[in-house]
């Protein structure tokens, strides 16, 4: 071979060498542009997942965060998108997803900055601002309520309170556990009405002593001791019929229990 064809030969594969290159360099920076993964990737998933929540496009928001939380799992990103998920099933009435999706965050982040929120929203989606419809609840069998989800709700507000008490969220889950507190105690007292009318005189008393128990700085102590003095009286307890009665005189010494008056109190669900 002549030195001029060497010559060539040698600029040729120089050429396609340059090339190759060329194509892999573009083709690397195609795919970091491209790539889910890549960071330019997850903020503009996050984005759109987060428009979607402004615009109250919850199925689509909750799509776009469960994408986020797998991609960035780890991250803060995540964290954020576990939240939003949460609070966009909520908004679209999947209560059970919402909790779902917070008691994960909570039990794989339990040092986040973010703890105090996702207690507070947990506290939200179990929070029912009526307490399972108490004002036609005289239409049904009491005893067959379920008030599990306020019980969680008080939990969950109770807990950020004593773990965060100063977070800005505090103030207003101080107020919603004294709420849901004595609507739990007024639930107990009227479902311990509905047994002693029936008769049940010991599932009425366990059940006023439970409110009693369970709700102590409730305003349904003095009716709850009163319930037990009359429920002990007809199974001729006396002992604890007498005890009872000790209490009331002794917590409530002014009552109108004591002084034989009438039960004048309004309906429960309109105790405040």
């Amino acid at each position: 071979m002549s030195e001029n064809s060497k010559g060539r030969l040698a600029l040729m594969n120089a050429v396609a060498a340059g090339l190759i290159g060329a194509t892999v360099l573009l083709a690397g920076c195609s795919s970091t542009k491209d790539d889910p993964n890549s960071q330019a990737g997850l903020d503009k998933l996050y984005k759109e997942a987060k428009d979607d929540l402004d615009s109250g496009a919850w199925d689509r928001a909750i799509k776009g965060f469960e994408k986020v939380e797998g991609r960035a799992a780890g991250t803060v990103m995540a964290q954020q998108a576990m939240l939003n998920e949460a609070w966009a099933n909520y908004k679209s009435g999947e209560k059970a997803a919402a909790i779902t999706v917070l008691d994960r965050f909570i039990k794989l982040n339990p040092s986040s900055a973010a703890m105090d929120y996702a207690l507070y929203l947990k506290g939200i989606v179990n929070f029912n601002d009526d307490l399972g419809l108490f004002g036609r609840l005289a239409q049904q069998n009491v005893t067959e309520r379920d008030q599990q989800a306020s019980r969680d709700a008080l939990l969950a507000f109770r807990e950020l309170v004593e773990r965060f008490p100063d977070s800005k969220y505090a103030e207003d889950a101080a107020f919603r556990v004294d709420y849901i507190s004595n609507a739990l105690a007024a639930y107990e007292i009227h479902v311990a009405r509905y047994y002693y009318n029936r008769g049940a005189f010991m599932a009425a008393a366990n059940r006023a002593q439970r409110a009693i128990a369970d709700y102590p700085h409730a305003p349904t102590g003095e009716e709850a001791l009163h319930l037990m003095v009359q429920a002990y009286d007809k199974l001729d307890l006396p002992e604890l019929r007498n005890d009872a009665e000790r209490v009331l005189k002794l917590n409530y010494p002014d009552s109108r229990y004591l002084r034989g008056e009438q039960d004048t109190k309004k309906a429960w669900w309109k105790f405040w």
